[in-house]
């Protein structure tokens, strides 16, 4: 049986969710969205995701919180921010945070695709050499 890649969302807004998940469990990921901050940081503790896909600025746990949850419970995780704030000060700090990719809303679904492919490719080679 071939591994599906886990990913998770979280988007506070429950569309973004349900719209991304169906899209990517059509590509071959197993998925679960989160529209609370709280509830996936709790997830990601005790469970392990392949890639992360979160917004920037949710309730009370942002996406910077669940960048540096994520990695903190599996250093190799792929979290991607996506965010409608494109302040440069915000991109310095997601990427010396650990972030793998960040996207500004509006987005096209291709340009979330072919970061995912390139995230894809990076797990699958760390997954070869080891």
């Amino acid at each position: 049986m071939k591994y599906k890649l886990r990913l998770m969302i979280i988007d506070d807004e429950p569309i973004v969710g349900k719209r991304l998940k169906r899209l990517l469990e059509k590509d071959g990921f197993n998925v679960e969205t989160f529209t609370r901050g709280s509830l996936a940081t709790e997830e990601l503790a005790k469970d392990r995701y392949d890639i992360v896909i979160t917004d920037l600025k949710m309730g009370k746990v942002d996406g910077m919180q669940i960048l540096e949850t994520a990695l903190t419970a599996n250093p190799d995780v792929k979290v991607i921010i996506i965010s409608g704030f494109s302040k440069v000060e915000i991109f310095n700090e997601a990427f010396r945070k650990g972030a793998f990719a960040f996207i500004i809303k509006p987005f096209k679904i291709d340009e979330l695709k072919k970061i995912l492919s390139e995230a894809v490719i990076q797990i699958k080679s760390k997954y070869q050499t080891n």
